[in-house]
């Protein structure tokens, strides 16, 4: 344990042992054989002891375990023994009593404890005849109790809002992680793919064609000087990919590919998310029809009615296998679509090849609606 919280507790529970100083005053005043002050001496400290420890282990590691209910038995013993004992003076120990049962007992079993703990002290008190001058007592062990019940509650709730802090921070940890998994997948898959391809053509091309094997050259370098800026801002948070930019970029790359291209002949104007997300899903539909489709035609179209805008990428190739399960590529689409309340689909287009599918709504979609 820390020095300066073991300090910190030992100065809280300092106050309250203030209480002690009449059980201490009778013991030095009265006059009493000398055998029962050491008795009664030794079982005050005794009982100190014992209530600080139940004190520190209800209140130690600022959580609730299982009552300790032997030694909270033994203090309640133990502090009505020397109030009926001693007399009124040390009726105070009762105080201690309540304090005890409540901090440490279920919710169900502190009010018949502390009412216990207060009738006793009423009762000794009322022995002596001085009820009427120190009905204070009973009326601080019911006070008390409500006090430590309090205390209980709030350090409680402190550590529930201390753990869901901790959950936030975790839970925004893993997120980051994602978006970064995600961002770097989608940027590198495309620029790499489309770095692969004009190499080879490029090799292909160095002795037929040097000019167009430098052009096809030059053009590696660039994509690779966008991948790395890229990359940077992925690694800042601050990439986004326009649907504009990904048509312009999947022109490119098709071409170069040998691979007919049919774009729409307009963009419209797009809500930032939905826009950078179709972007997304140009780039990796892009990406998949390099690698794998044999495509020699791609259609893309977009529509936009007001209320949702549909992109929808077709190739002509191969289409998709029956075995095979979708990429980590379409499973970060799928999340990043879903997350605006869209829906991202897949499969065998309807004359052959392969069809990837966005739905977007054009409308901001509240929190925890999106599927």
């Amino acid at each position: 344990m820390d020095p300066r919280t073991r300090w910190q507790r030992i100065s809280w529970s300092l106050p309250w042992l203030l209480f002690q100083f009449f059980p201490i005053a009778d013991l030095v005043t009265t006059d009493r054989p000398t055998a029962v002050r050491v008795l009664a001496g030794a079982a005050l400290l005794l009982f100190t002891v014992v209530y600080l420890d139940v004190f520190r282990r209800a209140f130690g590691a600022g959580c609730f375990g299982p009552p300790d209910m032997r030694r909270l038995a033994f203090v309640a013993v133990l502090g009505a023994s020397l109030a009926v004992w001693m007399g009124p003076s040390w009726a105070g120990l009762l105080i201690y009593v309540s304090a005890a049962s409540a901090a440490v007992l279920p919710q169900r079993w502190v009010w018949p404890a502390v009412v216990g703990a207060a009738g006793v002290c009423a009762a000794v008190v009322e022995v002596s005849g001085q009820l009427g001058d120190l009905f204070i007592l009973p009326v601080m062990c019911v006070l008390t109790a409500f006090g430590l019940r309090g205390t209980r509650h709030l350090i409680a709730v402190n550590s529930e809002l201390a753990e869901a802090r901790e959950e936030l921070a975790r839970n925004a940890v893993a997120e980051e992680r994602l978006r970064f998994a995600r961002d770097l997948h989608d940027l590198l898959g495309h620029s790499l793919s489309l770095i692969a391809l004009k190499s080879e053509l490029a090799g292909r091309l160095a002795e037929a064609d040097p000019a167009r094997a430098r052009t096809e050259m030059a053009d590696v370098e660039t994509v690779a000087r966008r991948a790395l800026a890229e990359v940077r801002d992925a690694v800042s948070g601050y990439r986004q990919v326009s649907c504009a930019q990904a048509l312009a970029e999947a022109r490119s790359a098709l071409s170069g590919a040998g691979i007919a291209v049919r774009l729409p002949g307009r963009v419209p104007v797009l809500p930032g998310p939905v826009d950078a997300a179709l972007g997304w899903v140009v780039r990796e539909a892009t990406t998949n029809v390099l690698r794998h489709s044999g495509a020699r035609t791609v259609t893309v179209t977009l529509t936009d009615d007001g209320t949702e805008a549909v992109l929808t990428v077709a190739d002509d190739g191969r289409g998709p296998a029956g075995d095979t399960e979708p990429g980590s590529g379409l499973a970060g689409l799928a999340e990043r679509v879903g997350k605006l309340g869209g829906a991202l689909t897949g499969g065998s287009g309807r004359d052959g090849g392969y069809e990837l599918r966005a739905t977007l709504p054009l409308v901001a979609v509240p929190a925890g609606a999106a599927p």
